[in-house]
This record gives structure tokens, sequence and C-alpha cells, in this order.
């Protein structure tokens, strides 16, 4: 490419995601041991985590993508469907009371979700992925900022989305499995910690 160049719009993709995950992982190690204790307390007493969806391996949705339409669009692959019942694990063995999961309707949520947490699982178009729409960006951040702020519990809630949902909520970078940690604090969410994939 010739400097100056302007990349072709799926070259320009992978060059941002190849960007977000090395800002996740300089993000990770950054996160100290007292961060990832803290951010478990904080789901024990009912707070927040976004994941990211499992491992789907490819960018963005092919062309042909249709909602409900699981032949048209990435999933899942052996490594992510197992990377989710860990996320399960994780959370059961953290002691965390699950008190709802809400998933992005796209196949790859709903099913990081339901192999995580069976039969919990409440679809939530409002973390729907917004990466290939952009215009709807700013209402649908809005809308999922509400549904995070009026959590009460009982238990802790869980999100499953995409990495663009949680960057417009957090300011985060995430890699596929892996979770970030909110609580509710004067009106506003309040960033924890992360639970690493």
């Amino acid at each position: 490419m010739k400097p100056g160049s302007i990349p072709n719009p799926s070259r320009r993709i992978a060059i941002v995601a190849a960007a977000g995950c090395a800002m996740a992982a300089l993000h990770a190690r950054a996160q100290g041991p007292a961060e990832e204790l803290e951010a478990w307390d904080a789901l024990r007493a009912g707070g927040i985590v976004l994941f990211r969806h499992a491992q789907a391996p490819g960018v963005g949705d092919p062309a042909a993508f249709r909602l409900g339409d699981c032949g048209t669009q990435r999933n899942l692959d052996a490594a992510g469907r197992n990377q989710s019942r860990r996320i399960g694990e994780r959370l059961r063995a953290q002691n965390v009371v699950v008190g709802k999961v809400l998933a992005s309707q796209w196949c790859r949520t709903m099913d990081t979700a339901n192999l995580a947490f069976p039969g919990q699982v409440v679809p939530a178009p409002a973390f729907n992925s917004f990466f290939q729409d952009r215009d709807n960006a700013t209402a649908q951040t809005a809308a999922a900022r509400t549904l995070l702020q009026q959590w009460n519990g009982p238990g802790a809630l869980v999100v499953v989305t995409h990495q663009v949902n949680i960057t417009a909520l957090t300011d985060q970078f995430t890699r596929s499995g892996e979770g970030i940690v909110l609580r509710r604090h004067a009106g506003t969410l309040e960033r924890v910690g992360r639970i690493l994939p």
C-alpha cells in the first residue's frame, strides 16, 4: 500500500480488529490481582458484566446476513463453544449468583449465553451489533445504558454482546469471551475490572 493511501473497507475492518485485540491485551496486562478480586466481589454483590461473545472466526458479518438465520452469520467454532461453557463454569466457581442473562439476537451471542447459562437467556435487541449499521449506534447505546442503569438485582446481570457495543458503553476493548465488570455508582456505571477469557 502506498503511503497516505486509504485501505479498502475489508482491510480497514481487519486493521481495526487487530488494533482492538492489541488494546485488549494491553488492558489485560494492566489489570492486577486486586482489580480482578474487586471485579468478582462486585458481581457477587449484584453487579453487571458485559461479555463479548466467545470465539467466532472472522470480522463483522457476511453480506447475506439475516437475523434469525445462523447459516448467514459468523458462528462460534468448537473453541468458542468450549469457551462459552467455561464462562458459566467460572462464574459458578466464583459463587456469583446470576439474576438475569441478556443477549444480543445474533446467533454467536445467543449461543455463547445459552452454553454458559442454559435456560436463563433473554434476547435483548438493545445489545445487537451495530458494527455495520453505525446510524443506530447512539440511540441503541443509550437504550442499552438505560437497561444497565435500571438493574437492581437480585443477583448479577450478565450481558452477552459484541465488541462494538462494549466499546461504546465502556471505552474498553475486549477479546472474545472477555468480560467488563461494572457497578452502578451515584447514577452512573463505574468500571470495576475484567474477567479474562
